[in-house]
This record gives structure tokens, C-alpha cells and sequence, in this order.
């Protein structure tokens, strides 16, 4: 969905390739009440932060959660949608709203059908499924992983 994705963008007509490539809790690295999910947009660094009390508000609102999966998913489709708006003028961090951010998670669940069919992270080889780069999933805990030579995030 919007893990791995390309897009238009609505004012130069360029096609971009845009990947998730992680995401982070952004208290500790800028001190911020945040998570910040960062994308490659044709290889340029893009950061989506959003505020963690969305989370809080999520789990008040609907009694459902927002997974790592998730919050990928939304900031991605938030990022999508900037682009193609035209909002998207080349900076480097975007903060989304928490009505943003629910009203994004709300669309990408509906999108996917539900929470258990949201695309798998992380993206570490646009080729292969990461439980086949792997040999799991980062949060089976059944298995061994197997020696990975090289991991592109």
C-alpha cells in the first residue's frame, strides 16, 4: 500500500518513488513528543512526525491501537496525499495533526479490510517478502533468523 509506492507529483508531473525506510520514536532524538516515520522520496530523506498522543487518542476513541504497521501505512498515505495535493514542496519533515493522523489510520484500515492485512515491514529488498529475506517476520518470535549478508533500509 504505502509502504513502497510511486506518485505523481501534482506540480512538475515528475514520478516519485517513495519507500519506507523506518520509523522512530522521536522523543529521545529531538525531543519531541512524537514518532517520526521516514521515507525515501527518489532517494531524499522525508520525515512524517506524528504526535503520540494520537495514539493515546486512538485507543480512547475506537479501544483499537495504532501498530507499528499502521502508523507506517498512515504516514504514508499522508505523504501521498501531500504530493499529490501539491502540498509537498521538498521539506524535509512534515507534522501531521492528531485528527490527521486518526482520520489516515481510519482510511488505511478501511483500504486494507483490517489491521491483519496490512502489508509487512520492514521493506528490505523491494523484491522479496521480508519473511523470505529473513526467514520470520521481526515480531514472530518462532525460529531462527537466518544470516542476512547485507539489509537495505
Amino acid at each position: 500500500m504505502y509502504e513502497d509506492f510511486t506518485v505523481t507529483d501534482r506540480w512538475t508531473d515528475e514520478s516519485l518513488r517513495i519507500m519506507w525506510k523506518g520509523t522512530v520514536v522521536a522523543i529521545a532524538t529531538r525531543h519531541a513528543d512524537a514518532t517520526d516515520v521516514r521515507f525515501s522520496v527518489n532517494g531524499r530523506p522525508v520525515w512524517i512526525a506524528m504526535p503520540n498522543v494520537a495514539w493515546v487518542e486512538q485507543k480512547r476513541r475506537t479501544g483499537k491501537v495504532i501498530t507499528d504497521y499502521l502508523a507506517a501505512q498512515t504516514a504514508g498515505r499522508y505523504l501521498k496525499m501531500a504530493v499529490e495535493s501539491g502540498y509537498d514542496n521538498g521539506r524535509e519533515m512534515y507534522t501531521m495533526t492528531v485528527d490527521e493522523v486518526l482520520d489516515h489510520a481510519a482510511a488505511v484500515v478501511k483500504e486494507a479490510g483490517g489491521t491483519m492485512q496490512l502489508p509487512t515491514l520492514p521493506v528490505i529488498n523491494e523484491n522479496i517478502e521480508p519473511e523470505v529475506e529473513l526467514g520470520r517476520l521481526p515480531a514472530d518470535n518462532q525460529g531462527a533468523v537466518k544470516p542476512v549478508d547485507h539489509m537495505v533500509l
